[in-house]
């Protein structure tokens, strides 16, 4: 059994976003060397941190293609990425995902996250830039 999730994020960010934010965005991407991150590292001893979203070509275990586009528009800035990232690198992705969402133009729906092996992601919301997580429940679950 692998603890891999799929990752699937599409959203806009506001064109005012910091050259700190696009720099991480852009590195995670693997448009961008690292700078910082390679000089230092924040994990400690439980691993190297590495570009969540930098994965392309043929996914592994969540079928389909992995990819990250990042593109200008007229007002910012447009995000699609779909990954397969491991459970052990879940509190950086919550952390990536919490300064996509601060820094959104999209309201609503910004992506979602789902252990491979479910049917069922849980939405990632962005509420007026603050991070939400919305757990789905499957068709024919039991409602209380």
């Amino acid at each position: 059994m692998s603890d891999v999730y799929a990752v699937d994020f599409a959203l806009d960010l506001h064109a005012s976003v910091p050259g700190s934010v696009l720099a991480d965005l852009r590195w995670h991407l693997g448009i961008e060397a690292g700078g910082e991150r390679e000089a230092e590292d924040p994990v400690g001893e439980t691993g190297d941190v590495f570009p969540l979203l930098a994965a392309r070509g043929p996914a592994a275990r969540i079928g389909g293609v992995l990819v990250g586009e990042f593109a200008r528009t007229a007002g910012g800035w447009s995000l699609t990425a779909r990954q397969e990232v491991h459970a052990e690198f879940l509190p950086e992705l919550d952390s990536l995902a919490e300064r996509l969402a601060w820094n959104s133009s999209t309201e609503g729906v910004i992506g979602h996250i789902r252990f491979y092996e479910d049917d069922v992601p849980d939405l990632l919301i962005n509420r007026s830039g603050r991070l939400v997580k919305t757990s789905l429940a499957p068709a024919g679950a039991a409602t209380a």
